[in-house]
């Protein structure tokens, strides 16, 4: 089964709406692309359309945060993390309100929309605002889960959706906290920390090394920021070396942030496997992840190189 993450987002905040009255969402201009449509349905009155004006959407999300309601803002994330970035550092997160940017669109999986529209820095962008919290959901199942965790969570937050159909990795049962970890497979000679739409790649090639007779630690890493270091630490420890692998560029994402607490904490060898510091462009999404090397293929190559 596959199903895109935006969609479970929209399913989500419909869910949500439903249990908790001071649930606002706030779009501009693309409700039925991020899928907040699915939530304007049941809650026409507490869904705002605040036109092709990403800062106005930050600001008055925030303005609403302050009244007591928790405002999940939505679109694509080039806009999200571009356009608005100056209020979502000095009004969301400077006064650390309960704002939740909810970026759909991420990444070069957009496809055909080419690399002027293929968010490949927004983690590196949130990730340096003091007090965000930064997720990157693997699956329909996990993004569900990530946007009650947020509605939860006293702060503001930056959560990462896309817009092709992936696999659905997990059933209800998974338990996702913010600033866990998931270890989903054990392994002794190499670990791979993945997040968003590597992980099912992570998954494929662990499968396929482990018919080769290497044994490959997969871990999930659904928060960004704060980093669950203590199971990295323990990765670190326990196998040769670490492998990261995101549809973000290499510089200040996931490979960046492993790289920079182990150097401190258990120097070791990280492979970064994402967007080699370059613009994506335009094609199928599915075959752009191949050409970039965003694949189990490639994660596997990787690893016979480094072993």
């Amino acid at each position: 089964m596959k199903k895109a993450t935006r969609q479970a987002y929209g399913e989500a905040l419909a869910a949500l709406g439903k249990k908790n009255e001071n649930v606002v969402v706030l779009d501009a201009d693309l409700s039925k692309s991020t899928k907040t449509a699915i939530f304007q349905k049941d809650f026409p009155n507490r869904h705002i359309n605040v036109g092709i004006s990403e800062a106005d959407l930050i600001g008055t999300a925030s303005g609403l945060a302050t009244t007591g309601k928790i405002a999940f803002a939505s679109t694509f994330a080039i806009f999200a993390s571009g356009r608005a970035y100056e209020q979502i550092r000095n009004t969301a997160a400077y006064g650390n309100l309960n704002v939740k940017v909810c970026a759909t669109h991420a990444g070069i999986s957009v496809g055909e929309d080419g690399g002027s529209h293929q968010s490949i820095e927004d983690i590196a962008l949130m990730n340096v605002i003091p007090g965000m919290t930064v997720m990157c959901p693997a699956d329909a199942t996990e993004a569900e889960k990530m946007v009650f965790a947020a509605a939860e969570h006293n702060g503001p937050v930056y959560i990462r959706f896309g817009r092709l159909n992936t696999p659905v990795l997990f059933d209800e049962s998974y338990d996702f906290k913010i600033g866990k970890a998931s270890t989903l497979m054990d392994g002794s000679d190499v670990t791979i920390a993945a997040t968003g739409m590597l992980v099912a790649e992570a998954m494929d090639a662990a499968e396929k090394l482990k018919e080769e007779g290497i044994s490959v630690r997969v871990i999930n890493v659904g928060t960004i920021k704060p980093l669950d270091g203590e199971t990295i630490l323990k990765a670190a420890k326990e196998t040769k070396f670490i492998v990261t692998a995101e549809e973000h560029s290499v510089v200040g994402g996931l490979g960046s942030v492993v790289a920079s607490y182990l150097s401190e904490m258990h120097p070791t060898k990280v492979v970064k496997i994402g967007i080699n510091d370059e613009f994506g462009q335009s094609g199928d999404g599915a075959e752009l992840m191949k050409v970039y090397g965003l694949s189990s293929d490639n994660i596997i190559k990787k690893i016979k190189e480094n072993l």
